[in-house]
């Protein structure tokens, strides 16, 4: 992305005031059984910077790092205070991003901050598919989050999703075990990223961010397991990713950031990509 695309997206993500609603979906169990608290995660997948979040003048989320997810947490509705900081300039220093956000309750979703396909910082919502997977299956979702063009997602060597683009997911239910997936680009044999062995869970559901920058040639994989979606009496509980989940205090921290919060990092991430070129 040439100096002038950059200079127009750090000004317009910077500038931009949004509202996000997420939608509830059908299959909302687990927000249920809260009593109709959100359900939350966010995936921070644009890569090079670090940030930290206060929320009513507390730091909450602290050196948030690319490729993490943080792991859901119940949400009050409500209203947040929010400021966002590059990492180590908060709280005395003037803030990238103060924002007051809304939390709605009973939502399952999960909120990525990543490239579009141009290039560009944006924020996408997902809703988590939270339905019971059939005995002996294993739900996998793919989400194109990263700056390339269409792609396709192959499993042991054959094409599962085919043409998926950015900001798109697909979703669909495959036999339970370890499968070698990688990712190509659409039509091809070219291998964009991987291949990475997958970990499918009976009864689990695992989300695949596919993430990063192809000029840049940093494109990777990182993942998230939704749970309460087991429906086999011996089915595995997966939890949560382990090697792509915040530590607790971070995830305790996303508590009080709530869903619109996230579009605060899209603004400050293309700000500071910005910064960080003309150094």
């Amino acid at each position: 992305m040439n100096s002038r695309s950059r200079k127009t997206a750090a000004a317009t993500a910077s500038a931009c005031v949004l509202s996000l609603a997420v939608a509830v979906p059908a299959s909302a169990d687990a927000a249920a059984q809260q009593g109709g608290k959100a359900s939350v995660s966010v995936f921070h997948g644009v890569p090079g910077l670090t940030v930290d979040v206060y929320a009513n003048g507390s730091e909450l989320l602290p050196d948030f790092k690319p490729g993490t997810v943080t792991e859901p947490q119940p949400l009050d509705g409500g209203t947040y205070d929010i400021e966002i900081f590059a990492d180590g300039e908060g709280p005395d220093g003037k803030p990238a991003i103060r924002k007051s956000v809304d939390v709605p309750a009973g939502a399952n979703a999960t909120l990525a901050a990543h490239l579009d396909a141009k290039g560009n910082p944006t924020l996408t919502a997902f809703v988590n598919d939270t339905a019971k997977v059939p005995a002996g299956k294993s739900r996998l979702t793919v989400r194109h989050v990263a700056a390339a063009p269409a792609v396709d997602v192959r499993a042991d060597g054959k094409p599962i999703i085919e043409g998926l683009t950015n900001p798109n997911e697909k979703s669909l239910e495959v036999s339970a075990g370890t499968v070698n997936a990688d990712v190509v680009l659409a039509g091809t044999s070219t291998v964009a990223i991987g291949p990475a062995d997958l970990d499918l869970a009976e009864g689990g559901s695992t989300v695949v961010y596919a993430w990063g920058s192809a000029e840049d040639k940093n494109l990777a994989l990182a993942t998230q397991t939704i749970s309460g979606t087991d429906s086999a009496p011996n089915g595995v509980n997966a939890g949560e990713s382990g090697a792509m989940a915040a530590d607790n205090d971070s995830a305790t921290a996303w508590l009080a950031w709530g869903t619109a919060g996230a579009v605060a990092v899209a603004g400050l991430l293309a700000a500071r990509r910005l910064h960080s070129r003309r150094d």
